[in-house]
């Protein structure tokens, strides 16, 4: 683990106050888009060291009983299988895991809602096993001119057409598995509706980033572009703050899009907007938590080039393509880093030249770095997390953590019996007889012992990894990123 650069605690005490201000200030209902991730915002926690992924259901739970959640997802979405980066499962998946994780905290989930909805086939499957597990699901339409058609967009032809979300409670927190998701949309159209039942109503947003009042090319900024870039999302300088107030603050391309149509929601609804800003509207106190803003940069950057690498791989697979990647390429520099600057790469790359197959590094807490190599019983993966353990365990590289007896059974069990035609054992299957080996063996117990000081590390693969291998890595909490090619020439990797 890197220097702790951000205070969780005082973030919190801070964010929750402001959450409940908001909440008092519109006395009916209150609509609270959730930007980011709510129970694993992973991306907050790597460029903010000592951020807390739970944070900000922490602070949910605590207004159990006057919370409803909504859920947004895209129906583009569903028909493309748009895949969560960091957990590797498609929005569809993740919001089931989700919704269960939502109830397992003791949080309330009302409904799903299709934003976006134009009967797309795999949209209307979904919606029907949604319901067939007893979830409300609604749809939200594309509305034409959207968000410039102000007079269209506010209209029974505009938002009216869309499905009214029935709530029953207080606090409605609208989420989402991913951005871009329609979470804004959701809540305006919202507010249409009620102010059209007669009901008091309000909106403020919960967002993290960008951070309204740390310069607009700051690392951590610059970082949250890299992990919208498929998005292509742009910092801003907030116009409206600037006009209103005299200030500059740091907001985002479709917020400032959208704030015409809040303004202009909130005036047909009560004479006028509450809000002079889209920085006014969100509620934000990261800037607040940065205690050290050296650490907070330089874990920021590492962010952009990990994203770099993610974009480059994606377009490797046929799932990206060259404007993510050139838009990164830009931050790249903007940030004034290069791939130079993130170590395991080198070492990877130079490890693989020397032996002619797969190679794999990882940066130590102290700056070490370590490899692991291909071999005929392990692959380079595998070689270097049992490298890593070693190193933080003390034990002698010389040490075999598994012995050959072990191993080979394994590797004949894949290729005879299950059909397998690489006999090189996944992670995961790695880690199982670590752990069996560990129950006779001192040196696998003490090895075994320090897998979660694993977490946090840097590590890179000079070839495109297994989806098995980047899970585990994942599940680890291994930053890894992978060289843009395939160990081979074939056209199909599983």
């Amino acid at each position: 683990m890197g220097k702790i650069g951000f205070s969780n605690e005082k973030y919190t005490e801070l964010q929750s106050k402001n959450i409940k201000e908001r909440i008092e200030k519109f006395g009916g209902k209150l609509y609270l888009e959730f930007g980011g991730k709510l129970f694993d915002d992973y991306h907050a926690s790597r460029v903010l060291p000592g951020f807390k992924p739970d944070s900000k259901i922490q602070m949910l739970k605590h207004l159990a009983d006057k919370t409803e959640i909504v859920i947004a997802i895209k129906a583009g979405d569903i028909e493309k299988n748009k895949v969560r980066g960091d957990l590797g499962i498609t929005y569809d998946m993740d919001l089931l895991r989700l919704i269960d994780a939502f109830t397992n905290n003791g949080l309330y989930v009302g409904s799903v809602v299709l934003t976006q909805f134009a009967e797309q086939p795999a949209a209307v499957a979904y919606e029907k096993k949604l319901k067939a597990l007893g979830l409300k699901v609604y749809r939200h339409y594309i509305i034409p001119g959207y968000p410039s058609n102000i007079p269209f967009i506010v209209s029974d032809e505009g938002y009216g057409k869309n499905d009214y979300i029935e709530t029953t409670r207080p606090l409605v927190v609208v989420t989402a598995p991913g951005p871009g998701s329609g979470k804004m949309a959701t809540c305006l159209s919202q507010l249409y509706h009620e102010a059209k039942r007669g009901v008091k109503a309000g909106y403020a947003k919960f967002e993290t980033f960008p951070i309204w009042n740390i310069p607009l090319n700051h690392p951590v900024n610059l970082a949250y572009e890299a992990a919208t870039a498929d998005l292509n999302d742009v910092n801003m300088i907030d116009s409206f703050h600037l006009e209103a107030y005299g200030d500059t603050t740091v907001n985002y391309n479709r917020d400032i899009e959208v704030f015409p149509v809040l303004k202009a929601m909130f005036e047909k609804i009560s004479g006028e907007c509450p809000y002079k800003s889209p920085t006014d509207m969100g509620v934000n106190m990261a800037g607040f938590g940065i205690i050290d803003d050296e650490a907070c940069c330089k874990a920021s950057n590492q962010e952009i080039i990990r994203r770099y690498y993610e974009a480059m791989v994606a377009r490797r697979k046929g799932e990206g393509n060259d404007q993510t990647v050139k838009k990164l390429e830009l931050l790249m520099e903007k940030a004034g880093v290069s791939i130079s600057d993130r170590p395991v790469v080198a070492a990877a790359n130079v490890r693989d030249e020397q032996t002619d197959g797969p190679a794999a590094a990882m940066e130590m807490p102290d700056g070490t770095i370590l490899t692991g190599k291909t071999s005929p019983m392990l692959g380079a993966s595998s070689a270097l997390i049992l490298n890593a353990l070693k190193y933080f365990a003390g034990i002698d590289d010389s040490v075999k953590l598994i012995s050959p007896e072990v191993l080979t059974p394994i590797m004949e069990l894949k290729v005879k019996y299950l059909g397998d035609t690489n006999p090189l054992l996944h992670l995961d299957e790695l880690l199982i007889a670590l752990s069996m080996e560990s129950i006779s063996n001192d040196a696998a117990k003490k090895a075994y012992a320090c897998l979660p000081k694993l977490a946090g590390l840097e590590a890179h693969s000079s070839v495109i990894l297994s989806q098995v291998d980047v899970g585990v890595f994942k599940k680890l909490g291994i930053n890894l990123t992978c060289e843009p090619r395939y160990e081979g020439n074939k056209l199909y990797h599983h």
